[in-house]
């Protein structure tokens, strides 16, 4: 009989709420987030305001570079001041 994969939990980010201000990049102890530049297929998916709010902090957002190493801690949902993090369990 095949083994069920087991749920585990990844963050993820609202690129509508996502200010760049590195919070969850300095608070994370396992390195699961990364602040990088919008692409162009980034911003297609984001509202208007959005948009505009991600210009005005340089186009610079957070990112999640190694889901796997997540530990679901919640430091990254508490420290990030636009709430723009949320944990969502995957089929692991």
């Amino acid at each position: 009989m095949p083994e069920e994969a087991k749920p585990r939990v990844i963050p993820v980010i609202n690129r509508n709420k996502c200010e760049g201000k590195e919070d969850c990049v300095r608070v994370c102890p396992h390195g699961v987030f990364a602040l990088a530049t919008l692409t162009d297929a980034d911003k297609a998916g984001m509202s208007l305001l959005g948009r505009l709010k991600a210009r005005v902090h340089g186009n610079r957002q957070a990112f999640v570079v190694n889901p796997d190493v997540c530990h679901a801690c919640g430091v990254c949902v508490t420290a990030c001041p636009e709430k723009a993090i949320r944990l969502v369990k995957v089929a692991g």
